[in-house]
C-alpha cells in the first residue's frame, strides 16, 4: 500500500528541523572511538580526527555497508570495521583501501556525506541540511563563565515541540513535581512573557519553599526557549550567584527523542555543586517523562487534527509555537525550491 502523505504543516515542521541544529552526542563521550547517533532517521557517526576536531559523518561505508560508528579512528580518519576502508572526516573522501596494492586506484567516487559540527554547552551539534539560523545563544549568559556538566541522555516518545513545551509549562508543577519542588500554588498568576522572533522569554520569582533546593533560598528564574529545540532556565540567586539547567531535545524521528541536557554553574557560584544540581534536575525529568510519554498526540498538532483548548497559563507555550511557525516560514522563504 502507498504511504499516507504527511499533513502539510507537519511535513514543513520536519523539514524545518532538518535545517536546524541539534545535538547528537555529549562531548565527554567522543574520545578514542566513534559514537553512533540518529537524527531524523539519518544514521550518523561522531568522532575526533587526528587533531582532536569533532567530525560528524554518515554511518555507512559505501563499499559494503559497514557501520562506521562501530569502526575506529586510524591516522585521523574513520575506518570501517568490515574491510578497513578509511574516510577523511572533513571531506568525506576515501583515503585508504587496505585490499588495494596501489592506493591510486581507490574508486574516485568513494566518499561519505559529512555534516557541520560544533561543540557547545557540553555537546556536539550538527545540522542535516543548510542551516536556516545560527546555533543557539542565550542573552542571559553573555556575562557568565559557565562550567557545564552534561547529563545522561534520556529517551522520550514525543516530538521536539512537546518536549520544549513540557520544559516551559508552569501549570503542571503542583501535579507532577511536588516531590522535588515542594507544594506550589495551583492557580497560575499573570505571566510576563515576551517573544522576539524565534526566542521566547519569561522571568518569575521563585519561593524556595520546602523542595530540594530550599536551602539555597529564593531566586529569580529566567526562562528562555528558542525554536525549534533549545530550552533553558537561568536561576539568579542574589547571594549565591547563577546556575543553569538546559534541555536540547534531539529528534531521532519526528515524534521520538533523545533528550540531551545538562546543568551549569557560573564560576564562583556559592550554592550547591554541579553534581547535586544534576541529581535533582534528573529527578525532575524523571517525574516528567511518564506523563509526557502518554500525551496524545506525541507532537504539537500543527494541522489542528486534534482539538486543544488554552488558558492564560499557556501563554509561554503558545508563544513558542508562534516562534516555531516563524521559523517554518523562514525555511519556505529561504529554500523555496525544496
Amino acid at each position: 500500500m502507498p504511504e499516507t502523505p504527511l499533513h502539510p504543516i507537519r511535513a514543513l515542521a520536519e523539514r524545518t528541523m532538518r535545517h536546524s541544529w541539534f545535538p547528537v552526542a555529549r562531548s565527554v563521550d567522543v574520545k578514542d572511538a566513534p559514537v553512533p547517533a540518529v537524527l531524523l532517521g539519518t544514521k550518523l557517526a561522531v568522532f575526533r580526527d587526528g587533531d582532536g576536531v569533532i567530525r560528524v559523518v554518515e554511518n555507512r561505508c559505501p563499499h559494503r555497508g559497514g557501520s562506521l560508528a562501530h569502526g575506529r579512528v586510524t591516522d585521523g580518519s574513520i575506518a570501517c570495521p568490515y574491510h578497513g576502508w578509511r574516510y577523511n572526516g572533513e571531506t568525506g573522501k576515501c583515503v585508504a583501501v587496505p585490499s588495494l596494492a596501489e592506493q591510486s586506484k581507490i574508486p574516485p567516487r568513494a566518499e561519505i556525506a559529512t555534516y557541520p559540527a560544533i561543540e557547545r554547552f557540553g555537546h556536539v551539534w550538527t545540522v542535516l541540511d543548510e542551516p536556516v539560523r545560527d546555533l543557539y545563544e542565550n542573552p542571559y549568559w553573555q556575562d557568565l563563565d559557565l562550567q557545564w556538566l552534561a547529563a545522561e541522555p534520556l529517551h522520550s516518545n514525543t516530538g521536539v515541540g512537546i518536549a520544549i513545551e513540557n520544559f516551559r509549562d508552569v501549570a503542571h508543577f503542583p501535579f507532577v513535581h511536588e516531590a522535588t519542588m515542594g507544594p506550589t500554588p495551583e492557580v497560575v498568576g499573570p505571566l510576563d512573557v515576551r517573544r522576539e522572533g524565534y526566542d521566547v522569554y519569561m522571568s518569575r520569582e521563585l519561593d524556595a519553599g520546602t523542595g530540594e533546593w530550599a536551602e539555597q533560598g529564593d531566586c529569580t528564574m529566567h526562562y528562555h526557549c528558542s525554536a525549534p529545540g533549545f530550552a533553558t532556565i537561568t536561576y539568579d540567586y542574589a547571594q549565591l550567584g547563577t546556575r543553569v539547567v538546559a534541555g536540547f531535545p534531539s529528534p531521532v524521528a519526528y515524534d521520538q527523542l533523545v533528550i540531551f541536557w545538562g546543568v551549569a554553574n557560573d564560576v564562583g557560584f556559592r550554592g550547591d555543586s554541579l553534581e547535586f544540581n544534576l541529581k535533582i534536575e534528573t529527578e525532575v525529568y524523571l517525574e516528567d517523562l511518564p506523563i509526557a510519554d502518554k500525551l496524545e498526540p506525541r507532537e504539537i498538532p500543527w494541522d489542528r487534527e486534534y482539538v486543544e483548548h488554552s488558558v492564560p497559563s499557556d501563554v509561554f507555550t503558545l508563544s513558542y509555537r508562534r516562534s516555531f511557525r516563524e521559523l517554518m516560514d523562514a525555511v519556505v522563504q529561504r529554500f523555496p525550491d525544496q
